[in-house]
């Protein structure tokens, strides 16, 4: 038990030092080449964040343990949403972007319809099943999701205020990969001695990908976020979450279909219609107190909501 206490601590600085390299060398990148804060967000910050998630889920896919994936990846979007936006927007009220009222927001919301249609057979197939066509399917949104980022970059090149970025190119790379290697192994070690203990105490697959996975691969996301908007970076850190729950529908669970075709239990939907609600409520909440912006009462309410959750999760567990 000491000896997982002490690799816990040490995926923890592992987490934090990663996280500061990845926003100091991402912000620069955005500088050097004069794209916006929220594209970089987006992309480059939200597939490194997300790399835990691939990476875990690859390896539960492969090894046959379909619960592990699905709980940890709509619960790591349910942890996204709720814990890391809300603590993020406690912290200080985030200021959201138009484009990403009318444009990112949705798509979030449009991958966990398509998810839940596709999962339940309701467009075509099996139901409660995610086979190959339907991991293609994910994969075409994602080439979309990408597209549409590269024609905001485009226009980014323009609008952007062009500033000398201070550290070379080497640097950047250096900082962003070293970031990377940080965040991904840091996940890793937090997710494994915390999935050893919760197996000792007997709780299953299902709940431990939705709360112990999802929140362990999605640590690099909360420390990521809390760093971009600590340094008035709140176009990065929204575009984390968002561009991170997008990667881990469109692109972590196509993946994992290709490796191997998923087994999709129903009780998930209620999940699904939890990370649905929370993410209309965000919608909604762009334009309500201050408009195209998160407020702290409304950040309060995504924390709230999520601790009742769990608290359900556990419930579920353990009576039911």
């Amino acid at each position: 038990m000491i000896i997982q206490l002490v690799l816990l601590i040490v995926g923890f600085v592992l987490l934090i030092k990663g996280a500061e390299w990845m926003v100091g060398g991402a912000s620069a990148l955005a500088k050097k080449y004069r794209v916006s804060d929220l594209a970089i967000g987006l992309t480059i910050v939200a597939f490194g964040t997300s790399a835990p998630e691939m990476v875990v889920n690859a390896i539960a896919s492969y090894g046959g343990h379909p619960e592990i994936v699905l709980g940890s990846v709509i619960g790591s979007n349910n942890f996204n949403l709720f814990v890391i936006l809300g603590i993020v927007g406690t912290i200080s009220p985030i200021a959201v972007q138009s484009r990403t009222v009318s444009r990112e927001i949705p798509l979030s919301l449009l991958a966990v319809v398509m998810l839940f249609l596709l999962s339940s057979g309701w467009l075509y197939g099996t139901a409660n099943h995610i086979n190959r066509m339907d991991g293609i399917i994910l994969l075409t949104m994602f080439a979309f999701f990408l597209w549409f980022v590269y024609t905001q970059m485009k226009s980014d090149e323009e609008a952007v205020e062009v500033t000398e970025a201070k550290l070379t190119s080497g640097r950047i790379v250096l900082l962003i990969v070293a970031g990377l290697a940080g965040l991904i192994y840091g996940g890793k070690l937090v997710v494994d001695q915390a999935i050893a203990i919760a197996t000792q105490v007997g709780v299953s697959e299902k709940t431990i990908g939705l709360t112990i996975v999802a929140a362990g691969t999605s640590l690099p996301e909360l420390v990521t976020s809390i760093v971009a908007v600590t340094r008035s970076n709140n176009d990065m850190a929204t575009g984390n979450i968002i561009g991170s729950n997008i990667f881990n529908f469109c692109l972590v669970v196509p993946i994992c279909a290709l490796i191997q075709p998923i087994n999709y239990d129903p009780v998930f939907n209620q999940d699904l219609l939890f990370l649905a609600a929370g993410t209309l409520f965000l919608l909604v909440a762009m334009f309500t107190g201050g408009k195209r912006k998160l407020d702290r009462w409304e950040a309060v309410i995504f924390v709230l909501g999520y601790l009742a959750y769990t608290y359900y999760l556990a419930s579920r567990e353990f009576v039911g």
